[in-house]
């Protein structure tokens, strides 16, 4: 029987704002590699962050809770003028975290 992943919990916040910014470029160059540059990526990115960033300072630490704060966050963001959407910018996001723990974004490990 298969067993489920255990939650993902980041490391508690030693600098949000500095976190914010690295997301920020990562994210951005990830939506500029994956389909093509778009002045709308930038927004895409900086409202990403910021989103992550207010969570962060809030003491929020669980993956699943940061990704589905972006979601619902981004909802409200204006995607008309990309390819991308509110799902695929959590799910970037929380790959790109995953990344930077060392952890294998197919199994959790």
């Amino acid at each position: 029987m298969t067993q489920p992943i255990p939650p993902i919990t980041l490391p508690p916040s030693e600098n949000p704002l500095l976190e914010g910014e690295w997301l920020q470029k990562r994210l951005l160059l990830w939506l500029d590699t994956e389909f093509i540059p778009e002045i709308v990526n930038q927004k895409i990115a900086q409202r990403a962050a910021q989103i992550f960033m207010r969570q962060r300072m809030e003491g929020e630490n669980d993956l699943g809770s940061l990704v589905i704060a972006i979601v619902t966050e981004m909802q409200a963001f204006d995607f008309s003028k990309s390819f991308y959407g509110e799902f695929a910018i959590a799910n970037a996001v929380s790959d790109l975290l995953l990344e930077s723990l060392g952890i294998d974004r197919c199994c959790g490990q």
